[in-house]
């Protein structure tokens, strides 16, 4: 009896391997060819493994209580990939999950007339926009992940093209060095491709992209139109410029036409978080902030809880993973505590987060204080969110709520959430989300709320800001099915 059961699991899995094996090559072409992202309940599956495509058909499971198995997802890919369409971010599993459990089907509609229903908004739809080029103006940690962000999603159709870097150096051994922590990254892995230096053009080629590395020590110094770059959005990643002035000097060189600062800025500057106040962007901004990484994180579950139950007040506590601001053995720093050994001590610090949270709330200006603690790892933060409701509630009915509106609202692409007992930090490194609510760490007394967020403040802070360079790009993506 053992063996036979044996043998009925050993061929279940070998058929969802080979149903991911014919998915892998049609995920690919369709962002490729057409710009469609394809998701199986709003984790993407481009560039993913076979086992990445059959562990995120797992998660339908867990929030349907019911299985979507491969060979049910696959026929919807494989008509998907037939159709023409306009980009869109399209998530498979809740399509063939409505189609088969969920019923969305009207009378015996087959699996092509479903989704020409459900996908109305973009089949046979032109793509007439054009491509946008990228500069990163600064190559550190946000630079390099953006890089990769940028890099990943290579092809014909694609309308974000990283054009070039601007660093200051240029000394011997300059490009490998650079070409090298591209490459490789203690933390988020190594690179998923191929790169090579190109010394006679000083430029790095990544996945057959060529990426001009252009040496300056002033935003104003370049021009952009003598290496074929022009009409440029250039993500200034350095955090020497926060405000217009600054700024500003990028605008000034030839070929670059809008800046987007990837840190809080000074003055009228917009902060955009991504998700809330992303409409905010107008055609003649030219100067953005896509804000911090904690303020991405936590003004989205800030504005999901305030629009359900209202906020009063609160306190948010960032547990923060150090940063290179902080000194790995203890010497001098011009802030506080800052100067003390970042691997060896939790350091108390001062945030701007939750002020900064009205930028792009203004409904929860002057209601929240708060403060950090940097503690001794490289990446993924906490933000702990006690808050004062508007009407009272119990753990479940929040939970349930958080849970509905990172699978089905406008807040998808920003808010993710675990039910595990088990996660930890570095479970999240690589989350593409702004935050992840914890929801077996919830407090809910009366009207008073106790929330865990998790976010990666590398990574899902990088995601967050190349959708605020698409928006700036006039890039609309939309969320099929709605």
């Amino acid at each position: 009896m053992t063996d036979v059961h044996n043998e009925t699991t050993l061929k279940s899995w070998e058929e969802r391997q080979e149903f991911a094996e014919l998915m892998q090559p049609l995920i690919g072409r369709l962002y490729r060819t057409k710009g469609v992202e394809i998701l199986v309940y709003g984790r993407s599956l481009l560039n993913g493994s076979t086992i990445d495509i059959i562990k995120t058909h797992r998660l339908v499971r867990q929030h349907e209580g019911h299985k979507l198995r491969l060979r049910e997802s696959y026929p919807f890919l494989k008509a998907i990939s037939e159709m023409e369409m306009s980009p869109a971010r399209i998530d498979l599993g809740k399509l063939a999950f409505g189609f088969h459990f969920g019923g969305k089907r009207q009378g015996e509609e087959s699996v092509e007339e479903y989704l020409v229903r459900e996908l109305a908004d973009v089949v046979g739809k032109p793509d007439d926009v054009e491509p946008r080029d990228v500069v990163l103006y600064g190559f550190g940690r946000i630079g390099r992940l953006l890089a990769r962000l940028l890099i990943e999603r290579n092809g014909r159709n694609n309308k974000l093209r990283l054009r070039a870097i601007v660093v200051r150096g240029g000394g011997e051994g300059d490009l490998e060095k650079r070409a090298s922590l591209l490459r490789r990254d203690s933390v988020h892995g190594p690179f998923n491709g191929s790169i090579t230096v190109d010394h006679e053009k000083s430029a790095i080629k990544a996945n057959g992209t060529h990426i001009q590395v252009i040496y300056a020590n002033s935003p104003d110094q370049i021009d952009y139109t003598q290496y074929g770059i022009d009409n440029a959005i250039i993500v200034d990643n350095t955090g020497v410029w926060k405000d217009e002035a600054g700024l500003g000097l990028h605008l000034k060189s030839k070929g670059a036409s809008k800046v987007l600062l990837t840190a809080p800025a000074k003055g009228n500057i917009k902060n955009i978080v991504h998700g809330v106040n992303h409409t905010d962007i107008l055609p003649e901004d030219l100067i953005v902030s896509a804000a911090s990484c904690t303020t991405n994180a936590i003004t989205p579950v800030l504005k999901a809880i305030n629009d359900k139950f209202g906020i009063k007040n609160g306190h948010v506590e960032t547990v923060h993973a150090y940063t290179n601001d902080q000194n790995l053995i203890d010497n001098y720093h011009k802030a506080e505590r800052r100067g003390r050994s970042a691997p060896l001590n939790m350091v108390i610090t001062e945030t701007g987060a939750a002020k900064a949270v009205a930028k792009a709330l203004p409904e929860l200006a002057g209601k929240l204080t708060g403060n950090a603690i940097r503690v001794p790892t490289p990446n993924v933060s906490m933000a702990i969110m006690n808050l004062n409701l508007g009407e009272t509630t119990d753990r479940e009915a929040l939970n349930e709520y958080l849970r509905a509106t990172a699978l089905n609202s406008e807040l998808q692409n920003q808010i993710d959430f675990t039910s595990s007992t088990e996660i930890v930090s570095s479970d999240l490194v690589g989350s593409r989300y702004a935050g992840i609510v914890d929801s077996q760490a919830t407090i809910v007394d009366g009207d008073r709320a106790v929330l865990y967020v998790w976010y990666d403040n590398e990574f899902g802070y990088s995601c967050q800001v190349l959708r605020v360079v698409q928006d700036m790009a006039g890039l609309l993506v939309p969320n099929l099915p709605a």
